[in-house]
């Protein structure tokens, strides 16, 4: 939804429409909170062809999930934290997920390059990105939305994330559709 409505008023998550940070990623988690508990009906191409595990989403929503992770996190620090002040670290820990979503939906949409001029306000935030996993480039990414390798565009431009996915590739965890990769490929040789 945010591809196909960036930067409107039907777009989720967008600067464009919300007065601060903190109003966008409310609104998000609205809406996405009620596509997931069936409140609100959305195209059917945005679910067209994504697989519905509903015992798996509720466990994965539930409380009792959260809680479970919560406390897999603090066993984490308990074993491992030798200091301390990694203990502060455990609050931001728990709220990396936002913050991260909050930076990309954000920022990436305020600051930063573009390769690709387009008709929304997605700009590739870091020219060199392990922050965020290679979401930061934003740009790109609207630009190839399906494509894995958010990089790659500039020299400077490595995906971390994407070679992750590559590894899981290789060793048959999934199985990695070739035909975007070599379209790309095709086109920067072609410019």
């Amino acid at each position: 939804m945010h591809h196909a409505f960036a930067d409107t008023p039907e777009d989720p998550h967008s600067p464009t429409y919300d007065e601060s940070i903190w109003k966008m990623m409310w609104k998000t988690k609205t809406i996405y909170s009620a596509i997931a508990n069936n409140k609100m009906q959305v195209e059917e191409r945005f679910t067209k062809g994504v697989p519905r595990w509903e015992a798996f989403d509720k466990f994965a929503r539930s409380w009792v999930s959260r809680i479970f992770w919560g406390a897999l996190y603090v066993l984490i620090y308990w074993q491992f934290a030798t200091f301390w002040w990694l203990w502060l670290l455990l609050p931001i820990q728990f709220l990396l997920s936002p913050i991260h979503g909050a930076i990309i939906n954000w920022f990436a949409h305020k600051y930063g390059y573009i390769n690709f001029p387009m008709k929304d306000t997605s700009r590739n935030f870091l020219p060199v990105d392990f922050l965020m996993m290679g979401e930061s480039y934003h740009n790109n990414h609207h630009k190839h939305g399906s494509r894995p390798n958010f990089g790659g565009i500039r020299w400077h431009e490595i995906d971390p994330t994407y070679y992750a996915i590559l590894l899981l590739d290789k060793i048959g965890v999934i199985s990695l559709s070739r035909k975007k990769e070599v379209q790309l490929t095709a086109s920067k040789k072609a410019a």
